[in-house]
């Protein structure tokens, strides 16, 4: 298990409940510090963008880049444009990052429950190296549900693999999936992103009454967005096991094509742990979770 060097956090009002089932700010310590030899490889220098729900996911909901005034002197940062890749001018943001549990333990004090991290990771100078991986965001619109997204998911993993390049599925802890393909780092976002949009719209005009590649809700009845956006370098996407601020405490879980059936369900911080227990990582088997 990864310890914290020093300074120890102080958990304040573990009691207090953050999802209606009763799952508390205790509770969620408590997974983060379970999990933090599989998710810190998967944070190990990327910026963390943060959603706190202070009041539980009953309140309201605080989208955070910046790194807070009162965060403690040991919390590394790095000031990174909120634009990278790209040519128009752009504003600094003095982005998280989080090195080991004291850190878990800090964001989920301050109700943090979900982390959004990029594709690429930052170099120790700064700057933005290439991605080491590719996502795609399945996103079923009205009508559809996560059984819509196994079936998109099969076809890009198809596609995919004409390329060469093996795509793995978490479930999102969401209403959708994701799938991710590790890269060699040899091509920058832009490039990554352009290949996986050029993907998305061909598969989309193959299967126009199963996939959509458009942005806009009102075409993705009965359908699923396949989102390739995630991977501009500006974006951020969950990070596979964070918690998700849903009705009921939910993972972004990383799962076996052989689960992928019909009524495969989202899974919850208990059902995670267990999987761990028995499976171990499946980040880290399929080629995704050096740090």
């Amino acid at each position: 298990m990864t310890r914290s060097p020093t300074h120890a956090v102080r958990i304040t009002h573990p009691e207090r409940p953050l999802f209606e089932t009763g799952f508390t700010k205790g509770d969620l310590v408590a997974y983060y510090r379970a999990v933090a030899d599989v998710i810190l490889p998967q944070l190990a220098d990327r910026p963390v963008t943060r959603i706190r729900f202070p009041e539980g996911v009953g309140g309201a909901r605080f989208f955070e880049k910046h790194t807070p005034r009162y965060a403690p002197a040991w919390l590394r940062r790095m000031p990174l444009s909120s634009n990278p890749g790209s040519s128009k001018p752009a504003k600094l943001v003095t982005y998280p990052f989080i090195d080991d549990v004291r850190g878990l333990e800090w964001m989920s004090n301050q109700s943090v429950i979900e982390l959004h991290t990029p594709q690429w990771r930052a170099g120790p100078r700064g700057g933005i190296r290439n991605p080491d991986r590719l996502v795609i965001d399945l996103d079923p619109g009205e009508g559809a549900g996560l059984d819509e997204c196994v079936v998109a998911a099969r076809l890009i993993r198809e596609r995919l693999a004409e390329d060469d390049l093996i795509a793995w599925p978490v479930t999102s802890g969401g209403k959708g999936l994701h799938l991710y393909t590790p890269l060699s780092g040899r091509r920058s976002s832009r490039a990554v992103q352009a290949y996986v949009g050029t993907v998305a719209k061909e598969l989309a005009e193959v299967h126009p009454d199963t996939l959509v590649a458009e942005v806009g809700k009102e075409k993705r009845v009965d359908r699923v967005f396949i989102d390739w956006s995630q991977n501009s370098a500006a974006r951020s996407t969950a990070t596979p096991y964070t918690m998700r601020g849903r009705e009921a405490p939910r993972v972004a879980a990383p799962r076996e094509w052989e689960e992928l059936e019909p009524g495969v369900m989202q899974l919850g911080p208990d059902e995670v742990l267990r999987r761990l227990e028995r499976d171990g990582d499946l980040m880290a088997r399929h080629g995704l979770g050096h740090g």
